[in-house]
């Protein structure tokens, strides 16, 4: 493989032959699909005022007074428990610090730190820092020095620009306008404007490059280009960002998909195809099977990782910018309990927790439903997009204690509405979210993923 390394990395496109060509084309979808998903989503919250997913400029939060709905489409699998406040960070001329106030110990909100490789590079909030105020900075790849004064942790980022996630609990419809106060004591402030005193010079401005989700199968290696710009090389990624380059993949560069010949550009095709494939199956087979669903970790920081691209892409398909496992336990569910794909416009299911067999969370916990295709958010008559345990009060349970869920697209009757999960008219895709679960010395727990003493029910087919 070093030898491959050392020729390809060096040889210009025309020399490379149609089953190298295929093969840099595979492993660079792998590498490059998280940072091409990622670049567009910040092209279009934080970039492109045109778009109708803008939010803010870099450092400034935008607050979300509700939970995302089938109407918002950028991210994957988003969640509908907890109104998102976000911040796309520039750290390139000084550090960014975040405040956020004193929550109430019964509320759980968490503040998620994810850089331009998507690596969670740590969490404000609940179970990480408490439900104490603080003031937290973050850091560039190239910054130097300690702790601000003034602040109670410093955070690394191995990227210059860095996603932001604040979630804030949603106890009931009623309950927004208690969130909306906590979010609008959330604050981003440059280090400078923290501390007052004088800026230092700013950062020099940026043409991006446009990019939209909805574009990134189509324009991936322009937009890769793109985003490699603001990815700093280094002993992990160095050998693949040579054999990218090596058709013409880099930063400042604009593929000509033109001068490629016939062959290449099939070879080119078939390596996104293969890439593509082996994300897919690694998504579906990358956890452990219990009771139909997959039940594991995809996301995490560097050393979780480790340079396995094939898992960082895995995340990225699965859920871009998911939760450390320590954080949020996501349950991923597409079969039944006995194996048969799950499709609302062939069956309806039932989900049910036996009496004191609830997921063991320190917060809460919640089953949302999505389109299996798409793994966005479903359109359905009554708006209910998840089932979650703020809900358990106004939910029925069965005589011997247990809670019936029921999963399917047409209304089960007014009796059962309250326990009603409206599936699409087609594949389903099931996300059970575990919000700072016990943690692994306790039991029951979920933790290790995988391996944990509490297992989920399967889903069961009741046509």
């Amino acid at each position: 493989m070093a030898a491959f390394v050392a020729l390809v990395g060096a040889a210009h496109a025309e020399k490379l032959s149609t089953e190298q060509f295929k093969a840099i084309a595979e492993e660079g979808y792998i590498y490059g699909l998280p940072l091409v998903m990622n670049y567009a989503v910040m092209n279009e919250y934080a970039v492109n005022k045109n778009t109708d997913q803008y939010k803010a400029p870099f450092n400034h939060i935008k607050n979300e007074a509700r939970v995302y709905t089938y109407k918002d489409t950028t991210i994957l699998s988003p969640n509908s428990d907890t109104p998102y406040s976000v911040a796309w960070l520039d750290l390139r001329a000084e550090p960014v610090v975040i405040s956020v106030p004193e929550v109430d110990k019964d509320r759980y909100y968490s503040v998620q730190l994810i850089d331009g490789n998507l690596y969670n590079d740590g969490y404000i909030g609940s179970r990480a820092t408490g439900s104490d105020a603080g003031s937290y900075a973050v850091v560039g790849p190239n910054w130097q020095g300690e702790t601000p004064e003034g602040t109670n942790k410093l955070f690394r980022s191995t990227t210059p620009f860095m996603f932001v996630i604040f979630r804030t609990q949603l106890f009931d419809p009623e309950d927004m306008v208690n969130v909306e106060t906590v979010q609008a004591q959330y604050k981003v402030a440059p280090l400078s404007a923290f501390q007052d005193k004088p800026a230092p010079a700013a950062a020099p401005a940026i043409d991006f490059v446009p990019a939209t989700s909805a574009g990134v199968k189509a324009h991936f290696w322009n937009y890769l280009s793109a985003a490699l710009e603001f990815i700093p090389e280094t002993d992990d990624n160095e050998a693949i960002r040579a054999r990218l380059a090596s058709i013409g993949v880099a930063p400042g560069k604009t593929l000509d998909m033109a001068s490629f010949s016939s062959e290449q550009l099939q070879a080119i095709a078939e390596g996104m195809k293969a890439g593509d494939e082996k994300v897919n199956q690694f998504v579906a087979g990358g956890a452990t099977d219990i009771n139909g669903w997959q039940v594991g970790s995809l996301w995490g920081d560097s050393d979780f990782y480790n340079g396995d691209w094939l898992k960082r892409a895995g995340g990225a398909k699965a859920g871009i910018y998911g939760n450390t496992a320590a954080e949020a336990v996501y349950i991923l569910g597409r079969t039944d309990a006995k194996g048969q794909v799950l499709d609302g416009s062939k069956h309806n299911y039932t989900l049910t927790f036996a009496a004191d067999q609830l997921p063991p969370v320190n917060s809460f916990w919640s089953v949302t439903i999505y389109y299996g295709d798409s793994q966005l958010l479903v359109k359905n008559p009554i708006n209910r997009y998840l089932i979650n345990s703020p809900m358990l009060p106004d939910m029925k349970k069965n005589a011997d204690g247990s809670l019936t869920v029921y999963i399917q697209h047409e209304s089960p009757g007014t009796g059962k509405e309250s326990n009603w999960l409206p599936a699409p008219d087609g594949p389903i895709y099931l996300a059970l979210r575990m919000y700072w679960p016990k943690p692994a010395n306790e039991t029951p727990s979920v933790l290790p993923p995988g391996q944990g003493t509490w297992q989920p029910p399967g889903i069961v087919m009741v046509d």
